[in-house]
């Protein structure tokens, strides 16, 4: 790190105001008709949460050079499509909760249909932004923004992992079933974040993106262990989200498959790989690296 560079909390906290301010800014305001709609997709979106997919997306365009005024436009929108599938989720027919973020799910402190299509809104207003703004050199990059966004919700994605997810609460998964549905629930839309990232600076060769593919990966699965962990072990106060749900639904959770030591252990494994699939990138991927660390070692 050199003396003009931020340490990773400067970096962080940066990242986070930038985004919150670009959020705001690019969400329509409340005053514009309808109101309770445009109220209600802000309230989803602005005022917390860690904003781990941006940071991803930032880090990520560190390695291509990428300005940060084309980052926060795709971290915008990438951000947009976590905050719709979380309305979505906690709706009664999902997952049923009424915590998250520490304030009321959106069903709560709106109505149903409104949550409903609060995730509509943004899902679709994420996709217009990457439409509308320049964020690559080659219009084929841009291009292929919009299809791994698109990939990454879907239901060879997100969707599809939610899924899985509900078919298979109240049974016993498989390790590798239990991998695969959180590769698409969780694991999907952080791939996205990196590889959006990326495409919003220079061309990187095939072996580069592959590289950071893999680190995407290994990250969105311990993001999603170390969450296993979480929710077994800290309180609804420390996470603001209800805690404990997933052992009284009957879902099978790393923690569960593992013990608690194991799952940590296999977090562990898992920011290893990702540091040594960074080891080709030098200096440029010291953010991702730093990324990996604060996704596994986290206490939130």
């Amino acid at each position: 790190m050199t003396a003009t560079e931020p340490n990773f909390q400067s970096w962080l906290s940066a990242v986070q105001a930038r985004m919150e301010s670009a959020l705001a800014r690019l969400l329509p305001a409340p005053s514009i008709a309808p109101r309770r709609l445009h109220e209600a997709m802000r309230y989803a979106s602005l005022g917390g949460g860690k904003r781990v997919r941006p940071l991803l997306t930032f880090a990520a365009g560190a390695v291509s050079g990428a300005s940060p005024e084309r980052l926060e436009i795709a971290a915008a929108a990438v951000e947009m499509v976590h905050a719709y599938s979380l309305a979505h989720d906690d709706l009664p027919c999902m997952d049923d909760d009424v915590l998250r973020r520490g304030k009321p799910t959106v069903h709560v402190e709106f109505d149903e249909a409104t949550a409903l299509l609060v995730g509509d809104a943004l899902q679709s207003l994420a996709f217009q932004l990457l439409a509308e703004h320049r964020l690559a050199d080659d219009p084929s990059a841009q291009l292929g923004m919009v299809r791994a966004l698109a990939y990454a919700s879907g239901s060879r994605g997100m969707a599809g992992g939610q899924a899985i997810d509900l078919e298979s609460t109240g049974k016993a998964l498989t390790p590798p079933e239990l991998e695969l549905m959180h590769i698409h629930k969780t694991g999907a839309l952080i791939r996205a974040a990196v590889a959006i990232g990326a495409a919003c600076g220079q061309k990187l060769g095939e072996a580069q993106e592959a590289k950071l593919d893999h680190y995407a990966k290994c990250v969105g699965l311990a993001f999603q262990v170390v969450d296993d962990v979480l929710d077994a072990e800290a309180s609804t106060a420390t996470l603001g989200k209800t805690a404990g749900k997933d052992a009284r639904q009957g879902k099978t959770t790393y923690v569960s498959t593992l013990g608690a030591a194991g799952a940590r252990e296999f977090a562990e494994t898992l920011r290893r790989d990702a540091h040594a699939a960074l080891a080709d990138f030098g200096a440029r991927a010291r953010r991702l690296g730093e990324l990996a660390d604060y996704i596994v070692l986290r206490k939130f």
